[in-house]
């Protein structure tokens, strides 16, 4: 274990409640008494209720919508645990906002998810651990240490333990076709893939062109690493019914799942979405069709191994 003597807390931001609870309790330590609110003009205030001095901090907090409240709440949380002498402050972003602004798409577009990673670092985090980040290449964004976990496996269990026959995995565009790969090796047998060629007119605006591969007869399961207004997940299973496939069924690590995404999977050709909790999942978008499985496990063993200086690399 730890060869510093010191402790280890977890401590949660509004966020990520629900999930920072799962993971002490699996890891058997309790929650830090930590409480996170606003001032009558709106600016969070912290309030951690016991001693951090030395120990290994672990921040729990996902930044989703309301993404900026979010963001400053886990921002001004390391902070405090800074000046308050925590030994080692972790911030566990489970799903990590801004991640899509990850590059000049057109000119004078910020690049978002870099600046985040200098906020989190000036706040004064020392390392990060996060999940399927939308673009890989974010790991680099950081000056300390990022472990990066995937939810892939999480997904692939559940879809083995289902035992459907005459898989194909669908990777819903062509920048998700490595993700879809390793997601189609993870499962028993040997499942196939196919790749939708879509264009896309304007931002959350997405047309389905072409499907390449086989899909006439077979049960599909559709990959994502987000799922946010859910047209690119709808229109993909639409697609895939018209050329033939069975049962669709979609899957994704992070269910952003804004504006009109619950209406639209209530209504669509899915079967069934299968959706992580690296974002809490509030009551009314609870619905039949979508199931949530927990990244508490995966989380709590990789934070024992940070706690303990060993190799996370056997969690992937």
């Amino acid at each position: 274990m730890n060869t510093s003597g010191s402790e280890i807390k977890i401590l949660a931001g509004n966020s990520s409640k629900e999930l920072a609870k799962k993971i002490a309790d699996y890891i058997g330590v309790p929650l830090a008494d930590c409480e996170v609110g606003t001032f009558s003009d709106g600016e969070t205030c912290v309030n951690i209720n016991e001693t951090v001095r030395g120990c290994d901090v672990f921040v729990v907090q996902s930044t989703n919508s309301p993404v900026n409240d979010n963001l400053m709440e886990l921002l001004i949380l390391i902070d405090a645990l800074r000046r308050a002498s925590a030994g080692r402050i972790t911030a566990v972003i489970p799903y990590y906002g801004y991640a899509r602004q990850d590059r000049k798409a057109k000119a004078r577009d910020p690049i978002t998810s870099k600046l985040v990673a200098n906020l989190i670092t000036a706040a004064g985090a020392d390392r990060v651990l996060t999940m399927d980040l939308h673009a890989a290449q974010i790991q680099g964004y950081f000056d300390i240490p990022l472990d990066h976990l995937l939810g892939g496996t999480i997904l692939a269990n559940y879809f083995n333990e289902k035992q459907i026959e005459d898989l194909v995995v669908v990777s819903p565009d062509l920048g998700s076709v490595t993700r879809s790969r390793k997601f189609a090796n993870s499962l028993e047998g040997e499942v196939p893939i196919a790749i939708i060629d879509k264009r896309r007119p304007k931002a959350n605006v997405c047309e389905v062109m072409n499907i390449i591969g086989d899909v006439q007869g077979k049960n599909v399961i559709l990959l994502d690493d987000m799922i946010d207004t859910a047209g690119t997940i709808v229109n993909a299973a639409k697609a895939l019914k018209e050329f033939g496939a069975k049962d669709v069924y979609a899957c994704c690590t992070h269910g952003v799942l804004s504006g009109p995404a619950i209406d639209r999977i209530a209504n669509s050709e899915i079967s069934e979405l299968i959706v992580l909790d690296t974002i809490q999942l509030p009551e009314e978008k609870k619905i039949d069709k979508i199931k949530v499985m927990t990244v508490a496990p995966l989380f709590g063993d990789a934070i024992k191994k940070i706690f303990a200086n060993e190799s996370i690399s056997m969690l992937f």
